[in-house]
């Protein structure tokens, strides 16, 4: 095996870690350094804020961005599965129909669970 064959690949990844690094770096002696109380406190237009400014998301957002990944994970899955789709025939098609049908079952019961209700 030859690892020249992998310079490119190791000068690429070294230039990306300190590229971000630099960044990181950048903005650490950049940043400014003040240590005013007013520059804490939430701007809501002007207003005093009622209450605590931190307050926790409803936990459908959650559920919804986790059903968002669940689709995109299978258009992951999808997509290099259609651009090969003659090369991996019926065995192929079989093991892509189970995985639509696993899919469909859950979305399914998160639409029976009123997972997709917004309320």
């Amino acid at each position: 095996m030859n690892l020249v064959e992998y310079s490119g690949l190791l000068l690429f990844l070294f230039l990306g870690v300190a590229f971000i690094g630099g960044l990181f770096l950048a903005n650490y002696l950049l940043r400014e350094r003040g240590t005013d109380p007013l520059r804490r406190r939430i701007y809501e237009c002007g207003m005093e804020t009622i209450g605590t400014p931190f307050v926790s998301p409803n936990i459908r957002f959650y559920i919804f961005a986790l059903i968002f990944v669940v689709f995109d994970v299978e258009t992951v899955f999808i997509l290099p599965w259609a651009v090969k789709f003659k090369e991996l025939g019926w065995s192929g098609f079989i093991a892509m129909g189970i995985f639509l049908m696993i899919l469909t079952l859950g979305f399914i019961y998160e639409w029976k669970k009123g997972a997709l209700k917004w309320e």
